[in-house]
């Protein structure tokens, strides 16, 4: 495979459409596969989470429903859940569904249990029937099923695969690049080979205007649209309102980046928005957006899928800033100094679990993202010899994402228990293992 190939392959497995948050959604697609090889009704469920599953997991609306959580997730995945629309699993949810999902969380047939020892994305499925049992293990991306049994009889097992083969991961294959061999294919490759991006530029754009016109979260993107008309604060305002509604549980799907929707939304919306409004071509937004996602799995890779930073932030702004600068100069050194911008400003963000109030979030990594570009394309840089920051931006991310790794090691088990015992009486279902 040719480095062209190679990157386009790593985009593309990399940009995907989620319907709400990923993290229920995973949990919806390994239990309605779990069901759909059971065969039989199922008597008892238990769905194994690791830390960021249930972190990121608890405090989401359900699209379509106004109900929130993993466990409701799972139970409405018994009723209505399709495997093979993957992370949109529960997008033909009816009322009736969510009446029968409601009882069954109240059954207490499903048991939800943390692992604690785990690291990584984990997700563990046994269903139990009458005359037979199932399980499925999703591990390392929200849709990658690496094990799956039925009455104990191996169907698929890629597991030892997995934990051998991490050499040939996206995350090994991008950190083989450099930032200039990613620029450098943004700005080459054919465009026909690039076309699909702009289903997801259409696909956010849409939640996002429908949440800007409609009453969802708590009104943050209205907020802010109603106090400065210009094109940045349009945009700011429309990415923020198109997570509040996909936290709301908005019945709309959105193209994720690097595992997470609300990435997705950072990366996408504010290049598309301001390119389009500022006159740029498709051609140019969709070859500024393609840099972003590439840069937001850059980061990811050395950060983690799941960590205790806010990816929104230290991941898709970084793509995001990085995506305008390219759209509006195709200056190498300018590029890596908007990255460079936004670490010095957001690398503090933590991720303390996907809810509505992510949506401020995204507010203070967009706008963050739109003006550590325009100081970067004012030749506005913040030195090397500040905090995390080194020379080259390649050498701040990996500092970023040792401190997200080594330095912050504990920081979501403190997370995870300010919440839990917050929020108890909610949980009645979860044990740790």
């Amino acid at each position: 495979m040719n480095k062209t190939e190679n990157i386009l392959q790593i985009l593309k497995n990399s940009v995907k459409p989620a319907l709400g948050c990923t993290e229920p959604g995973a949990v919806a697609y390994a239990v309605s596969r779990a069901k759909e090889i059971l065969g039989e009704k199922v008597s008892k469920l238990r769905v194994f989470v690791d830390k960021n599953i249930l972190k990121n997991g608890m405090f989401v609306i359900i699209p379509g429903t106004n109900e929130k959580g993993i466990l409701f997730a799972a139970a409405l995945s018994l009723v209505c859940g399709k495997s093979e629309y993957g992370l949109e699993a529960l997008k033909d949810v009816s009322n009736l569904d969510i009446d029968k999902a409601r009882e069954i969380v109240k059954s207490g047939l499903i048991n939800l249990e943390l692992k604690k020892a785990i690291e990584g994305l984990f997700i563990k499925v046994e269903a139990q029937g009458k005359l037979h049992k199932s399980t499925v293990v999703l591990r390392g991306n929200h849709d990658n099923i690496v094990f799956e049994s039925k009455d104990d009889i191996v169907i698929k097992s890629i597991l030892s695969d997995y934990e051998s083969s991490s050499n040939n991961s996206d995350f090994k294959r991008i950190k083989d690049l450099s930032i200039a061999e990613l620029i450098d294919f943004s700005k080459n490759v054919e465009k026909e080979k690039i076309e699909f991006i702009n289903y997801g530029i259409e696909m956010n754009k849409k939640i996002a205007y429908a949440g800007l016109q409609g009453n969802v979260g708590v009104g943050i993107g209205k907020f802010l649209r109603s106090k400065v008309n210009d094109i940045e604060s349009l945009a700011v305002a429309l990415t923020v309102s198109a997570s509040e509604a996909r936290m709301s549980g908005y019945p709309l799907p959105v193209m994720s980046s690097a595992g997470s929707g609300n990435h997705g939304l950072v990366a996408i919306i504010p290049i598309a928005i301001i390119g389009e409004k500022s006159g740029f071509n498709k051609e140019e937004v969709i070859r500024a957006v393609t840099l972003s996602h590439l840069l937001t799995l850059y980061v990811k890779s050395y950060t983690g899928l799941l960590s205790p930073l806010c990816g929104c932030g230290i991941a898709a702004g970084v793509g995001c800033s990085s995506g305008l600068t390219f759209l509006r100069e195709k200056d190498n050194k300018k590029i890596e100094n908007s990255i460079k911008n936004v670490i010095a400003g957001l690398s503090g963000m933590i991720c303390d679990g996907a809810k509505i109030g992510c949506a401020y979030k995204l507010y203070l990594s967009s706008i963050s993202a739109i003006e550590a570009s325009n100081m970067a394309l004012n030749k506005i840089v913040i030195p090397s010899d500040n905090g995390i920051l080194s020379e080259s931006a390649q050498e701040c991310i990996k500092n970023l994402g040792k401190i997200s790794v080594e330095g912050m090691k504990y920081t979501d088990d403190t997370i995870l228990d300010i919440i839990t015992k917050k929020t108890v009486f909610k949980f009645k279902n979860l044990k740790s293992c």
